[in-house]
């Protein structure tokens, strides 16, 4: 698979990143042996970023992960991980009423930083992403935990994911460390990073940004969808035709559609279906035309772009 590096930071990963959050499925048996399945078709198929957070299914996702990398140990030295904390839910099992909320205290952020290693197995997470922002967060607090997680040799690099352009230079005002991501929905239902200096910044500060839900709007209803139904057989129509012409799947045509971004956006495959993981491979060969990229861009917004 092409590579691309992520950020600054010298280390190149996969054009496509591989996400970890669907591993465990509804955690059976069965679907915790797919979901080991699904990991090894990925790295088969070049996938070398792995995407996680330490709230994907409460751990258990990382914990699979870890499995597959103990079964594996080679596997470690040819793979980027990267995670995810700042979110703490309310627990599923409380009767209490305590609050699910936003934390990057230094003590949680410490303490989720160790549940995540010990999950994962491993010594060091290549790459830390704060995963929503903390409306609370006090950037130089968090500054000092890059600081201790680097220097104990937990984190190599750190980022950000769902950070507005102002919340991003913040904490960057406030680090020593390259903030080397931005992990934030885009899909031609969100266009939200296209249009709110998202992309530019990561142009300009030699950023990668990573794209959740990449097919959403074309495979399916991207999250908090307000797509009429015009809107929706609109690019429908407009994606199938470009299919056609293409000779790929529409959902390979909502990749392509990111990954002619000037920016360098990394979608992120979130299935474990194995014949899906595989087929995305395909949005790299897609010579796709400039007019293509605008023609969806208009069925989308519904009138012409000029």
């Amino acid at each position: 698979m092409e590579s691309i590096q992520l950020g600054n930071s010298g280390i190149a990963v996969s054009r496509l990143a591989f996400g970890c959050m669907r591993l465990v499925g509804d955690g059976s048996a069965g679907d915790r042996d797919k979901g080991k399945r699904a990991v090894q078709t990925a790295v088969d198929s070049g996938y070398t970023l792995f995407d996680h957070a330490d709230i994907y299914a409460q751990g258990a996702c990382e914990t699979l992960f870890g499995e597959v990398l103990k079964a594996s140990p080679s596997l470690r030295d040819n793979l980027t991980i990267l995670t995810k904390c700042g979110i703490r839910p309310a627990p599923v099992d409380d009767a209490t009423s305590v609050l699910g909320r936003y934390d990057f205290s230094a003590g949680h952020l410490m303490a989720s930083v160790e549940g995540s290693l010990q999950r994962l197995g491993i010594e060091q997470i290549d790459f830390l992403l704060l995963h929503r922002p903390d409306y609370l967060m006090d950037a130089c607090e968090v500054a000092t935990v890059f600081d201790r997680l680097h220097r104990s040799g937990k984190v190599a690099h750190f980022g950000v994911s769902n950070f507005s352009p102002s919340q991003l230079s913040l904490l960057q005002s406030a680090t020593r460390f390259h903030l080397q991501a931005n992990q934030v929905e885009i899909n031609i239902d969100n266009v939200t990073a296209l249009r709110d200096g998202t992309l530019d910044q990561c142009m300009m500060a030699q950023m990668t940004p990573l794209a959740w839900c990449p097919i959403a709007g074309i495979a399916y209803p991207a999250w908090g969808s307000e797509f009429s139904e015009q809107t929706t057989r609109r690019v429908k129509d407009e994606a199938d035709r470009q299919a056609q012409h293409y000779g790929v799947d529409p959902t390979v045509i909502a990749l392509t559609w990111l990954l002619r971004h000037p920016a360098g956006i990394v979608p992120i495959v979130g299935s474990t279906t194995l014949s899906r993981i595989e087929a995305a491979l395909r949005a790299l060969d897609v010579d796709y035309e400039r007019e293509d990229w605008y023609r969806l861009l208009e069925a989308r917004d519904g009138h012409a772009v000029a």
